[in-house]
């Protein structure tokens, strides 16, 4: 076994977002959507809602919060569930990352906004 492959099992086993498979992930088909809402002046809030409930959120967020080097939140709300924001216009990033990250699929994802 080389070197890159058993570092490429490590870090399967050891995925710091999920809690689940990343099998079960995929079998969930339900668009993530992802917002701008703008405040006031320049200030601007991204909204990502629609991420698997077997996610771990707070892991998410601060791995954005840590890319992106902006602030954010996780916000629970009963009517629409589990919603991330972070402040600015981080849409573009965010795509980036959830694919990268192999949390959602590409055509999972919805851009709302501006």
């Amino acid at each position: 076994m080389s070197i890159k492959t058993s570092n490429l099992i490590s870090g399967l086993q050891n995925d710091k977002f999920k809690e689940t498979n990343k099998k079960d992930l995929k079998i969930i088909s339900n668009n993530i959507h992802i917002r701008l809402q703008q405040r006031n002046g320049r200030k601007s809030l991204t909204t990502i809602q629609g991420l698997n409930s077997n996610l771990d959120f707070e892991k998410i967020n601060k791995a954005l919060k840590k890319e992106f080097c902006c602030n954010g939140c996780v916000i629970d709300d009963p009517d629409l569930g589990v919603i991330i924001q972070l402040q600015g216009d981080q849409r573009n990033n965010i795509i980036k990352f959830l694919i990268k990250e192999e949390i959602a699929l590409g055509k999972m994802l919805k851009i709302h906004g501006i």
